[in-house]
């Protein structure tokens, strides 16, 4: 199932603009970033809770990249303290419909990983 790709892109082409796309995508915690954020806004500390293992620089990190593609949108509360909020835009709800696809896939397919892994590291032992 190949899509036709638009005048002038090719995604294998390293000049190609929809490169930054797929390595935006690629990113360790892009996905779960939007995943998370699929569920509705969130404040920072409730993705931390959420995302288990994510340390703070790189929750910091993944949503100013996410905010600067224009996927997040940020929030500031003129609250004691400051409260902020985080939200999928437009643009970041149709990506985490992709994402969340790769996420079924991974969950149907995971044990086949799995096995496909053991083989692989027994063959190599």
């Amino acid at each position: 199932m190949e899509t036709k790709a638009p005048e002038g892109y090719d995604v294998f082409a390293r000049s190609c603009p929809s490169r930054g796309v797929f390595d935006r995508i690629g990113e360790r915690w892009t996905g779960l970033v939007l995943l998370a954020l699929q569920q509705g806004t969130m404040r920072f500390s409730e993705l931390r809770r959420r995302i288990d293992g994510i340390s703070q620089k790189m929750l910091t990190q993944t949503l100013r990249s996410l905010e600067r593609d224009g996927l997040v949108a940020r929030e500031v509360f003129p609250t004691v303290p400051v409260t902020v909020e985080y939200t999928l835009t437009p643009l970041g709800a149709s990506l985490c419909d992709a994402v969340a696809v790769l996420r079924t896939w991974a969950y149907e397919h995971i044990d086949e990983l799995e096995t496909a892994r053991a083989k692989f590291e027994d063959a190599s032992a």
